[in-house]
């Protein structure tokens, strides 16, 4: 009897910092090298009205649309998360092939990684993850 895999998929935590598109930048490229699913995931804090999940994922979808080529599209996955950004994204990356974040944007000179996001899931995640950094927005 074969075995048939799981669909495989690269994620992205996106924020929208000029780093996190750098980001988003190197997981399209390394999900269309996998042939595999893009998802793109910004985490909005748990409290707040419903109302924000809705102008968060309209966001988010302005910001990917303005990056990834429309042929890529297809292929990837937008959502929102509430709640913790270390624990919503390791919940999350459980099943991912990798994990893709924007470095802290003033971690140059402190921490050349970025803050307690980083650190949580470099520490924790279940699969691989990339940090990016050294792209400006207008550049994306």
């Amino acid at each position: 009897m074969p075995v048939i895999p799981g669909p495989r998929y690269v994620l992205i935590g996106f924020s929208g910092s000029p780093n996190s598109y750098a980001a988003l930048n190197r997981a399209a490229a390394e999900a269309q090298k996998r042939h595999a699913r893009l998802d793109v995931v910004r985490v909005i804090p748990a409290t707040g009205g419903r109302l924000r999940t809705p102008a968060a994922w309209l966001r988010l979808r302005n910001d990917v649309a303005r990056v990834l080529p429309r042929t890529q599209h297809l292929t990837t996955r937008l959502r929102i998360a509430r709640g913790d950004v270390a624990t919503e994204l390791n919940r999350l990356a459980r099943r991912a092939d990798v994990l893709f974040l924007g470095a802290r944007q003033t971690s140059a000179a402190a921490n050349p990684l970025g803050g307690a996001t980083v650190h949580a899931l470099l520490s924790s995640s279940p699969c691989h993850v990339v940090i990016c950094e050294g792209q400006s927005r207008q550049d994306a």
